[in-house]
């Protein structure tokens, strides 16, 4: 395969390129804007125009000022026109923990949902990449992707600007704007007999782009709507991770209001892991985003004003600096139990946990008035449970945890318990069903089999989907149907495609869930 860089000093930049482009060229009429009735005219034309602006030679129109200035930032880069070779970022052994790793991951479902199938009946293939032009995802028809494969239009390879030249992925990377190339618009000569679009994903967080969504195929098959379809999905696609992330905020203050409350008027802030503050006493006369890095306890805000940050396990708490207080304060200690990986904080310092130590802490928590050794032994192994057993794991996690945190006969934590599964156990006391489900999202403890967790755990998933189902909140049903114990529910998934309208995005993907699951069913 040939280099994609020229020999030697960088590409001569033509003439045509040097000066601004002209108001006559930015036209969005300009040749190759749209696909015409005669695609193989359309790309003579182009390609007619690809040779006389790389000639030298007189232009007998323009190119549109979006290809213009992006051949011209790809000669400068020195790619080559009459080379190619993207290239390759991470081999096909790498590319599955990279995707498992990239934000994009969580909107794949529905991109593929949207895209897919039309990209299958067009004759297209559907492609994500990451901020860098990296194609981490590719699919569609499968006689295509064989064809797709030798030109380098594959997973693990770079479609940067500056790798391959003017490229929909790569250009509107550049540009951070949708954009459709077409044919002869490649820089590069082996593209020309292909056609594709693409528009950037951005972090409804930060703002950055994530990656882009790109609809590619050959030029006789392309469909004239397609980058309004691939803007259309990168739309959606934000709207889907802006409602995760949220969901996530839902949850952090959930787990995280008592410590602001705790202060009683102290000025402080929550500030998720992004440092975006998402709750804050006053309310007023705090920044949007406060600079905290991990493993820094004090920092200066722009204002001039010192505070301190103490971690917690999803983010932060930002206190401004205070005179120490006379009364003593109680040690807080935060469980994050509804996840694969528990988590436990005492006052900012990260508790190592087992399962067994989990599980207590658990049992302990839901039972504040404190437990004897003989009654954990039956929470935690039922009726052939050993108190000696438990005691043992007892003095291990108080001396993990410090003495003071935990009293003995009865055993009982003594620091101010935050734990998530007791949030949830309020919200739906309290039927807050939208507080309830944010919390949510996971079981109790999931590999646990002690019998107290295992009841424990079946009765707040009970509980729960018995609250989204009874009340009229779409929204929260359809976050509970997207969480770990509402996945496989039919009659949540049936609800959903009998509530939703049809034109809400969400309708297809509960019809499409409930058409699996009953498919699986049979």
């Amino acid at each position: 395969m040939k280099s994609r860089i020229t020999d030697g000093p960088a590409a001569k930049i033509p003439r045509a390129l040097e000066a601004p482009t002209t108001a006559r060229s930015a036209t969005v009429s300009g040749a190759g804007s749209t696909p015409t009735d005669d695609p193989r005219a359309q790309s003579f034309a182009l390609r007619r125009l690809h040779e006389a602006v790389l000639g030298d030679a007189r232009l007998p129109t323009a190119p549109r000022s979006v290809i213009s200035e992006s051949w011209r930032r790809s000669l400068a880069a020195q790619v080559n026109p009459d080379s190619y070779s993207p290239i390759i970022v991470y081999r096909s052994d790498e590319i599955v923990d990279v995707r498992s790793a990239h934000p994009l991951r969580a909107v794949l479902p529905l991109l593929r949902d949207l895209l897919v199938s039309i990209a299958d009946a067009s004759r297209h293939v559907m492609i994500v990449t990451d901020a860098e032009g990296t194609i981490l995802w590719r699919e569609g028809a499968g006689d295509l992707c064989r064809r797709a494969d030798p030109v380098g239009l594959c997973e693990g390879a770079r479609w940067a600007e500056d790798t391959i030249g003017t490229n929909a992925m790569g250009t509107a990377l550049a540009i951070n704007a949708p954009v459709q190339i077409y044919s002869a618009e490649h820089l590069v000569r082996t593209y020309h007999n292909w056609t594709c679009a693409a528009a950037p994903i951005h972090d409804p967080d930060t703002g950055r782009v994530l990656g882009t969504i790109d609809v590619s195929g050959l030029l006789d098959e392309l469909h004239p709507a397609c980058v309004s379809l691939v803007n259309a999905a990168a739309k959606l696609a934000e709207s889907h991770l802006r409602h995760q992330m949220e969901l996530q905020d839902e949850r952090i203050r959930a787990r995280n209001l008592a410590h602001l409350a705790g202060l009683h008027g102290e000025p402080a802030a929550l500030v998720t892991p992004s440092r975006r503050v998402i709750a804050a006493e006053p309310h007023g006369g705090w920044p949007r985003r406060i600079p905290v890095e991990p493993g820094v306890d004090r920092i200066r805000l722009d204002d001039g004003r010192e505070a301190r940050v103490e971690p917690l396990p999803d983010g932060y708490l930002v206190r401004l600096a205070h005179p120490a207080r006379t009364a003593p304060r109680r040690p807080t200690l935060s469980l994050s139990f509804l996840n694969e990986r528990p988590a436990a904080v005492l006052d900012g310092r990260e508790v190592p946990l087992t399962l067994r130590r989990a599980e207590l802490l658990a049992m302990l928590a839901l039972h504040p008035g404190g437990l004897t050794g003989e009654q954990l032994a039956t929470m935690l192994y039922g009726d052939q449970g050993n108190p000696t057993t438990v005691r043992a794991s007892i003095h291990r996690l108080r001396a993990t945890l410090g003495e003071s945190i935990m009293s003995t006969q009865p055993y009982r934590l003594r620091a101010e318990v935050e734990a998530d599964f007791l949030t949830m156990r309020a919200a739906l006391d309290g039927g807050d069903v939208r507080a309830a489900v944010a919390a949510g999202h996971a079981p109790l403890l999931p590999h646990s089999d002690a019998p107290a967790i295992r009841a424990e755990r079946d009765q707040l998933v009970a509980a729960l989907r018995s609250a989204v189902l009874g009340h009229p909140d779409v929204d929260a049903l359809w976050t509970f149907a997207r969480s770990e114990p509402g996945s496989g529910d039919i009659e949540v998934f049936e609800r959903l495609t009998r509530t939703l309208p049809t034109h809400d995005p969400r309708h297809s993907l509960a019809a499409a869930r409930l058409a699996w699951l009953l498919a699986d069913e049979d």
